[in-house]
């Protein structure tokens, strides 16, 4: 199983990614709803505003590939984290640093392989595995990801999703940083790009 926290530009499309590649069984964990603004870089449909974002994307995905979405409408905090990540390979697509913290706290307590996957609103994109990752700040008291390029997200939401099949096959971790201004993508031990 593998669930994804989140289902805002990250989540659901890392999840359209997996689902469309076979892999799975797949669950998310969101309790938001479709704003009309998330058409702009999620694959929800302007029919689907004011659904929960679980149900729309459960709907999605079973039309796009017949892949039944296992859908958890809560928000997940450190009380309720443990219970709903048990027993699965995690990936992290929130975009605040307190939901971020409950994953991280609920998978290093339970030994979870956790993924971090975060975008900037710059041009900088991490995926990042647990055991690097250290929980962001929110900047100026809105999530670091708000209003970034669609273009950026589908390049780091791809990365993630390479790091996901990498550590399905032969348990690889494979860490990535992201940078849009000079498309470069390098392993994260590295650091900068070779040109």
């Amino acid at each position: 199983m593998i669930t994804v926290c989140g289902a805002g530009t990250v989540g659901a499309n890392l999840l359209e990614n997996l689902a469309r590649m076979g892999l799975g069984p797949l669950r998310v964990v969101d309790q938001d709803k479709v704003e009309a603004r998330n058409l702009r870089n999620q694959p929800y449909t302007s029919l689907q505003i004011g659904q929960s974002k679980p149900a729309a994307l459960s709907e999605l995905l079973y039309y796009a590939s017949g892949v039944q979405l296992e859908t958890v409408e809560k928000t997940l905090r450190e009380d309720n984290a443990g219970s709903l990540l048990r027993g699965t390979l995690v990936v992290d697509g929130f975009d605040n640093a307190s939901s971020r913290r409950a994953v991280q706290l609920a998978c290093r307590k339970l030994g979870l392989p956790c993924l971090h996957v975060g975008l900037s609103r710059d041009d900088y994109g991490e995926v990042v595995w647990d055991e690097h990752y250290q929980v962001p700040p929110d900047q100026d008291g809105l999530p670091a990801c708000r209003e970034v390029d669609r273009n950026l997200a589908m390049l780091v939401v791809s990365v993630a999703t390479e790091a996901v099949k990498a550590f399905l096959k032969g348990g690889e971790r494979r860490s990535y940083a992201v940078t849009l201004g000079d498309l470069c993508i390098s392993p994260l031990s590295i650091g900068t790009c070779r040109h």
